[in-house]
């Protein structure tokens, strides 16, 4: 795995919780539009669930998938601060900071730095350049 690699699993993981954050509204929005029907109990037979129970049961269990990924990604970027705290030149730093645990855009991280947008992708070269070879040299255990 390489640094670009290593330092973007913030950024999928956080894309994974918003999917999966939509996927939760559209089921809120099913849960409040389904009905609930009175039925006599039967003494044999299975209970089955009304379709607002249904939905409510996976609205639960993807709410906490969501809290266990937001687990992850806070594990992940502490980790990532640390792995990017060891880069030495302060602007690679800067950088890579901004863009991979800021979640910022390529003219976010220009206007924040005050340089020309190619020149942030030239320093990004350098600064993965430096996190590749900080990435070699040590034993980051990568998620």
């Amino acid at each position: 795995m390489n640094a670009k690699e290593y330092l973007s699993q913030a950024f999928k993981l956080d894309q994974r919780i918003n999917c999966k954050l939509e996927q939760v509204s559209v089921l809120r929005d099913l849960a409040l539009k389904t009905t609930s029907v009175l039925q006599d109990d039967k003494v044999q037979g299975t209970k089955q669930r009304s379709p607002m129970e249904n939905a409510l049961v996976k609205l639960m269990s993807l709410e906490e998938e969501i809290n266990d990924d937001i687990d992850q990604l806070i594990d992940l970027k502490r980790e990532l601060a640390a792995f990017v705290s060891k880069i030495e030149n302060s602007s690679h730093r800067l950088l890579l900071e901004l863009r991979y645990l800021s979640g910022s855009t390529w003219e976010e991280v220009a206007a924040i730095m005050g340089y020309d947008l190619r020149w942030i992708y030239r320093l990004h070269r350098k600064a993965l350049k430096e996190a590749n070879e900080l990435l070699e040299s040590s034993t980051v255990e990568c998620i």
